[in-house]
């Protein structure tokens, strides 16, 4: 099931309307995308077990939980250090996430604080590691896509429901994330 050519339609179906409603149970969603609710718990669970669904956490809206000011942190760091870095940035509250990248920097970094100032320990923070050569920030002024997976996963050419009839002629809504 790697990539969006593992999934099909109903795969798809289901996981646009657990994206629309998160709080839907297993009922709920097989009604809306017009399967049996074995089918839709089978596959569903397909889904967690190949790892496609990776939680069911709530979508936290850091502004509103007053951490508004965020920035995105490029790291350079020494040559093989990336385990250490990695220990020094999980040890930082206001790191939200953290990628190993190409290019000039090695650690892009996602970072929110609920002021200006303690953005600035953050960045003070992380100059502090043994690790880090260099760093350079961006302060975000605002979201214009938010993280969102599902019209990426609907280009992967998904295949046509194999099983559940029913499915075949049931609409769907599009869109989500």
């Amino acid at each position: 099931m790697a990539g969006g050519g593992g999934l099909d339609a109903l795969d798809l179906a289901l996981l646009t309307a657990l994206t629309e409603s998160p709080r839907s149970g297993v009922l709920e969603l097989s009604r809306r995308v017009g399967v049996a609710r074995a089918t839709a718990q089978a596959r569903l669970r397909r889904l967690e077990e190949s790892g496609v669904i990776a939680g069911y956490g709530p979508e936290i809206d850091l502004g509103a939980a007053g951490f508004a000011v965020q920035a995105f942190v490029t790291l350079e760091i020494a040559q093989g250090a990336l385990a250490e870095v990695t220990a020094d940035l999980v040890a930082i509250p206001g790191v939200l996430e953290a990628h190993a990248t190409t290019g000039a920097g090695d650690v892009l970094c996602r970072v929110a604080a609920d002021s200006h100032g303690a953005l600035q320990e953050i960045l003070l923070r992380l100059g502090r590691s043994s690790c880090v050569v260099r760093s350079t920030s961006v302060i975000a002024l605002s979201e214009l896509v938010p993280r969102r997976a599902l019209p990426l996963l609907a280009t992967g050419g998904a295949r046509p429901a194999g099983r559940a009839p029913a499915y075949r002629g049931a609409g769907t809504a599009g869109g989500g994330r």
